[in-house]
């Protein structure tokens, strides 16, 4: 383990994914709908993420617990990432962000669809979210309500409005 700069929560939590891109490939991999890959992680975010990057950050959040590594049943030579109960307790940050963003950073409509669906829905959202994460990531039962779809449908109504 690194040595640690302070005990200071705010400053270890910093330490654990606080760089631009972890917070991307946790986005990416928490809104994605689905464990991802690493050419899905690579081919598929908005950001233009480098590929040494891209597997450096994979290494730090598995390292610090915050994604799995396993061998895709369906492909032998791909591996798939998926959140930890770690990673899912970041939904409500990721909210917050999300609706800091929308306030202060001028985002487009249509990428602020979902973090306006988090931002209405709080914390009852939140908790359904993290439940349909859990069942795609830590293979939990379904819930009965899907707020990735809530979210699904208000991104794509954005494209209309």
């Amino acid at each position: 383990m690194r040595a640690r700069r302070s005990g200071c929560p705010i400053n270890l939590t910093l330490e654990t994914f606080g760089d631009r891109w972890s917070l991307i490939v946790l986005r990416d991999t928490m809104f994605g709908g689905r464990r991802r890959s690493f050419r899905s992680l690579l081919t598929e975010s908005m950001e233009g993420i480098a590929s040494n990057i891209l597997s450096d950050r994979l290494k730090r959040l598995t390292a610090n617990g915050l994604l799995t590594r396993s061998a895709d049943p369906g492909h032998k030579q791909r591996i798939v990432y998926s959140l930890t109960e770690r990673a899912i307790e970041l939904v409500p940050l990721m909210a917050f962000m999300g609706s800091w963003g929308m306030r202060h950073a001028l985002p487009s409509i249509e990428l602020s669809a979902r973090a306006q669906v988090l931002e209405h829905g709080g914390p009852q959202l939140w908790a359904e979210f993290m439940n349909e994460l859990r069942h795609i990531h830590l293979d939990s039962p379904a819930p009965s309500v899907s707020a990735l779809a809530k979210m699904q449908l208000a991104y794509e109504a954005s494209f209309s409005a």
